[in-house]
């Protein structure tokens, strides 16, 4: 049980920086805060990128595959391939409003939801 309570506590530290270094107030300028980073490296990108694979460490690691483990997963792995499909978009000199017309705020709750969801969603795999 201590274990799950260490991997729960690094995987919320991992949450709040990659929420942190994300900050914006509206998603446009969340997308623009990681496409400076795309365009400096993809690699450092993805290195601060860090949960999602944590979360494929964390189900190797704890080998657990059940639905709410692979719902992490796969949510990260959407997560990241839509934002690089946007900052795609942007370096071929195409609008972002072409593919997201409306810009919404982000909100501290929406700010913070992931910090929620994902260890939520592991404590709810390990349970």
């Amino acid at each position: 049980m201590i274990e799950i309570i260490i991997f729960l506590t690094v995987f919320i530290g991992l949450e709040l920086f990659e929420t942190n270094w994300q900050k914006a107030t509206s998603f446009y300028e969340l997308i623009k805060n990681n496409f400076n980073i795309y365009d400096a490296s993809i690699w450092l990108y993805f290195s601060l990128n860090p949960t999602f694979i944590y979360a494929l460490f964390l189900a190797i690691y704890l080998n657990n595959f059940t639905f709410w483990m692979s719902f992490i997963i796969v949510l990260k792995f959407a997560d990241i391939s839509f934002r690089l499909y946007l900052m795609q978009k942007i370096s071929n000199d195409e609008s972002i409003t072409s593919v997201i017309p409306v810009d919404m705020p982000m909100t501290l709750p929406m700010r913070y939801f992931n910090v929620f969801l994902y260890p939520v969603a592991f404590l709810f795999a390990n349970i």
